[in-house]
């Protein structure tokens, strides 16, 4: 109760601005219809990678997926990594923009079936400590936060350690990225939990998540999921 009225006095004086068009917006988040409608939707997909599928072809597993299934079950990337997305995940991630985190985790949020088993774990893909030094925080951690929240479910950010720093994978052609990320992650400690969700700001070619997702199968987790903003 004492939470619900913070808000409703934070609101009544500091009204939602949207964050792209700093219109005001009709609803308690900081984005405005117009701009929640532009959003670049992800809506024909691989059902394992998240990978846009040509709707022609009407398939729901992509080519590189049968060929070479990933560790994880199924990927959760509600948009694409494209315009007014492409800039609030790099405002944020970038340029510190922190007031970023909050929507893109409530986006994120929204998306969930709840129909579905949800995981007893959100697992933050961690950020090497050079890495956490330079940005100050770990951007996959803070959204990770948000669901966890919203969705009651409890978020691990000390059983996994991403062991050396390894280079932008945006910055790396396709064929040395796997190599970039290989053993990049150590298991600290033990979990029980038997259904995760990874999380993460945004998923390119998905060699860092699957690359995580093994060790996590390694450690006894059976059923993982991929839950990103964003896929490139």
């Amino acid at each position: 109760m004492v939470n619900n009225w913070i808000n409703i006095i934070q609101n009544y004086c500091l009204p939602p601005t949207c964050l792209f068009c700093n219109e005001a917006s009709l609803s308690t988040r900081d984005l405005c219809s117009a701009c929640q409608q532009a959003l670049p939707r992800n809506n024909s997909c691989c059902i394992r990678c998240a990978k846009p599928i040509d709707q022609i072809h009407n398939a729901t597993i992509c080519g590189h997926c049968l060929n070479a299934p990933p560790y994880f079950k199924s990927t959760l990337a509600p948009f694409l990594y494209q315009r007014t997305m492409r800039y609030a995940i790099q405002a944020f991630k970038y340029h510190n923009q922190y007031h970023f985190a909050r929507l893109l985790g409530e986006l994120l949020s929204d998306e969930i079936k709840t129909e579905n088993t949800l995981p007893q774990l959100l697992i933050p893909v961690p950020l090497h400590r050079s890495r956490y030094r330079e940005r100050g925080f770990n951007q996959a951690y803070e959204i990770a936060k948000i669901i966890s929240h919203r969705r009651n479910i409890a978020v691990d950010n000390h059983s996994f350690q991403r062991q050396r720093q390894t280079d932008y994978q945006s910055h790396l052609k396709a064929n040395l990225r796997h190599k970039n990320i290989k053993n990049a992650f150590i298991c600290t400690q033990t979990i029980t939990a038997s259904h995760v969700a990874i999380i993460d700001d945004v998923m390119t070619t998905g060699n860092t998540v699957n690359e995580f997702a093994r060790l996590l199968k390694t450690t006894g987790v059976e059923h993982i999921e991929i839950w990103v903003c964003a896929r490139a």
